[in-house]
């Protein structure tokens, strides 16, 4: 299969680029804003049509939250718009779609996992595009699978991970969040499972995809800090209300994954090995 991947130099689209010798039977365009401009309608059917473009898995998104709050068309054009073109495009061709998506489509304001029926409620400009994007890519392919996923990080790019790391080093004493709940996601897990999935047999749907397993931001830092061997930092919980953002963050976004997991016999691994296993890169590194 002739399969595009936008968003290719952000964290997932490199994970995936590092996974594609894998797949020697497919070949993969690996684009980004310099090769392919997918708020461009004549573009993205160009591009689709005249390399034969059999599947897209878009990992292009706006995902600057707080900035979402006043930069709403950049937004819109990357997170709604744009997915809409490719899956128009792809329809054309008798092709599938994978979309990657959010745990930001959800308010947090429910205390037991997320499931793929539970009604959307978003509460930011990035959350209300995001879902947007996911209707519009329903809309107008057939066959798209959309994974939400949620708390995103990678040995590539800027991330928690990375932040924590630098900022531990840096200070005698930190302050993070403790009263926001969720799952941080290897985004090598997620390019694992995309691939696995088109490798299968893209069945169309909403999945949710995560790590598994629960924690705060807070307690994500000190497992990144004893991890890293970060001893002379002492990490503090705060509030949500103590540390004021642009963007509402949910409260709780833990992802109910069982869905994907039955669907492609998945086993998924917990999130502190994964973390573990991404910091002993950058470690090397």
């Amino acid at each position: 299969m002739n399969i595009l991947i936008t968003g290719c130099n952000g964290q997932l689209g490199s994970e995936i680029r590092l996974l594609e010798k894998n797949y020697p039977q497919h070949t993969f365009f690996n684009t980004d804003k310099d090769e392919l401009d997918i708020t461009n309608q004549l573009a993205v059917n160009d591009f689709v049509n005249r390399n034969k473009i059999d599947g897209v898995v878009n990992c292009a998104a706006y995902t600057a939250v707080d900035k979402a709050e006043t930069d709403q068309k950049l937004c819109t054009a990357l997170n709604t718009e744009a997915p809409a073109y490719m899956a128009a495009a792809i329809e054309k061709r008798g092709g599938w779609m994978v979309h990657v998506s959010t745990d930001y489509v959800f308010n947090g304001k429910k205390f037991t996992p997320y499931v793929e029926t539970d009604t959307p409620c978003p509460d930011s400009v990035y959350g209300s595009t995001k879902l947007a994007g996911e209707l519009g890519v329903s809309k107008f392919c057939k066959n798209v699978m959309i994974i939400r996923t949620a708390w995103l990080y990678s040995t590539f790019g800027n991330n928690f991970v990375k932040t924590m790391i630098r900022l531990g080093r840096e200070k005698e004493e930190l302050g993070v969040v403790f009263d926001q709940i969720g799952t941080p996601t290897y985004a090598c897990d997620l390019a694992w499972v995309i691939l696995t999935t088109i490798e299968k047999g893209i069945k169309p749907g909403v999945y949710h995809f995560s790590n598994e397993g629960v924690c705060s931001w807070y307690d994500f830092t000190k497992a990144i800090h004893r991890i890293a061997g970060i001893t002379q930092c002492r990490v503090k919980p705060l509030h949500t209300a103590e540390y004021p953002t642009a963007a509402t963050r949910p409260a709780y976004s833990v992802l109910d994954k069982t869905k994907i997991k039955e669907t492609y016999g998945l086993e998924i691994p917990y999130w502190e090995d994964s973390l573990a296993e991404c910091m002993k890169i950058l470690a090397d590194k």
